[in-house]
């Protein structure tokens, strides 16, 4: 009788020895399939790393650094303006001095950060864009601005200096500091974007490790079995350590990509988000500083000017229904239940975004303390409009932009200080998850890799003897 060939190819894979060779095959494709996976989820996420580290976190801080560097700079063309008196005569020298410094320093600032927000927007027509209108636009500021300060040097031409000043202020704020907030909200979306897709890949990729190690494991096992059912062994040496191996390997390679995604989110959420606030705070803080100068300044808008700085206020430190003549009141009210009960919910802002995200050592103390100065310098803001109110200008400008100890200036620098160290907490939590994110990859994938590969290796050792029992 003639044998069917489906039949003989049944009875064939049907032996010892084709299973065996079966599962050696399974294994070698499932050790090839999990390296080609891990090597492929490392160089992706060992490029996210490079990516937050090189370029979104870094954009997104010279973003929110050209919006302080405008309202810093703003700031201390009002302060120059208050400070130079009628063309020199009267001038409170220090003062004067500091303000033209800090001028430069913030321009260049301005100028250094849209050359590097110009070289991160390459081949982003939108940012490209914005870019090139902050660019142009900020050359008008600074012509109006130099006008201001060059008619300020002329007897009598207070007045014109003003005007000059209110048109470059004008420019600023309904243009220069819209656009450069677009750009920090846009280049910090960019950043949530790329985080959000890397976090939903390493779940994906970690998850396939899991199942393919899993599945390799179980091919070992059974491999392991078929050799003591037919050679009566308990253990095969060989396959005993293939095992290990690939067990320790699947571990390996999944913690590196748990490890880094955990990290990943730390940097993102835990320490990037404080650091965007804080900064959208100092932002907030020099054009506040600026409102008080321009109240003093500019006498025919006090009253807008009194609003901007109360609104300005309330977006740090937000309290229901209080006014400006409130507001100090209300904040020592709210901040003495806050330390009281650190659930208390009855302020708002972005110190109040901080405060509800506070994750490192230090970071309580530092946030509380930035707070604290905070009420400082808004008592002294109490201070400045009681002297307007006497009839005592000169005083209240005097107290306002001095720098000397207990003067208005002072207490801000000291609020800033504050603030720089509660975000320079942030900033090197941020670098530390960065480094442990790659220290995952670096430090356990190569292993992961190796120890799949030795498991494949002795598998096929392990086997070798005892195929060749059948030839």
């Amino acid at each position: 009788m003639t044998r069917r060939p489906h039949a003989w190819r049944r009875r064939a894979w049907d032996t010892l020895p084709a299973r065996l060779r079966l599962l050696r095959t399974a294994i070698l494709l499932l050790a090839t399939a999990w390296i080609a996976l891990v090597i492929t989820a490392g160089v992706a996420a060992s490029d996210t790393w490079g990516a937050v580290t090189g370029h979104h976190a870094p954009r997104t801080v010279s973003a929110a650094g050209l919006n302080l560097a405008l309202n810093d700079m703003d700031a201390q063309a009002v302060n120059s303006l208050l400070a130079n008196g009628d063309a020199g005569k009267g001038r409170m020298t220090v003062p004067y001095d500091k303000a033209i410094e800090l001028y430069d320093e913030a321009r260049e600032a301005v100028s250094r950060d849209l050359r590097t927000l110009g070289v991160a927007a390459e081949g982003d027509a939108g940012a490209e864009q914005t870019v090139e209108r902050v660019t142009a636009d900020f050359a008008r500021y600074q012509e109006f601005i130099g006008r201001a300060l060059e008619n300020d040097t002329r007897t009598g031409g207070k007045a014109e200096a003003v005007e000059n000043y209110r048109t470059a202020n004008d420019l600023l704020t309904q243009r220069l500091l819209p656009e450069a907030r677009s750009l920090v909200d846009g280049t910090n979306r960019q950043f949530e974007d790329a985080y959000a897709t890397e976090r939903s890949d390493l779940g994906t990729q970690a998850a396939l490790l899991v199942g393919l190690g899993v599945i390799l494991l179980a091919v070992l096992v059974v491999l392991q079995w078929h050799l003591a059912r037919r050679f009566h062994r308990i253990l095969s040496p060989g396959l005993l350590a293939a095992t290990a191996c690939a067990l320790l390997a699947v571990l390996l390679g999944t913690q590196a990509l748990t490890i880094t995604s955990e990290d990943l989110r730390i940097a993102r959420h835990d320490a990037f988000d404080s650091v965007v606030a804080l900064s959208r705070a100092r932002a907030i803080a020099y054009d506040a500083n600026a409102d008080e100068s321009r109240y003093l300044l500019d006498r025919d808008h006090r009253t807008a000017h009194e609003a901007d700085f109360l609104a300005k206020s309330q977006s740090l430190y937000g309290t229901t229904g209080a006014d400006l003549p409130s507001y100090e009141s209300r904040l020592a009210e709210t901040w003495e239940a806050y330390q009281v009960n650190h659930e208390d919910k009855r302020f708002t802002g972005e110190f109040r975004r901080e405060l509800d995200n506070i994750t490192f050592p230090g970071e309580r103390a530092a946030a509380e303390r930035t707070v604290e100065a905070y009420t400082v310098y808004q008592r002294d803001d109490r201070t400045v409009r009681s002297l307007v109110a006497a009839g005592k200008e000169r005083e209240a400008v005097a107290f306002c932009i001095s720098w000397e100890p207990g003067k208005s200036n002072a207490h801000f620098g000291a609020w800033m200080k504050a603030l720089d160290e509660v975000t320079a907490v942030n900033s090197r939590a941020f670098d530390a998850a960065a480094d442990d994110g790659r220290d995952a990859l670096t430090g356990r994938l190569p292993w992961a890799v190796g120890g799949l590969l030795a498991a494949a290796a002795l598998a096929a050792l392990g086997l070798r003897p005892r195929l060749a029992e059948f030839r």
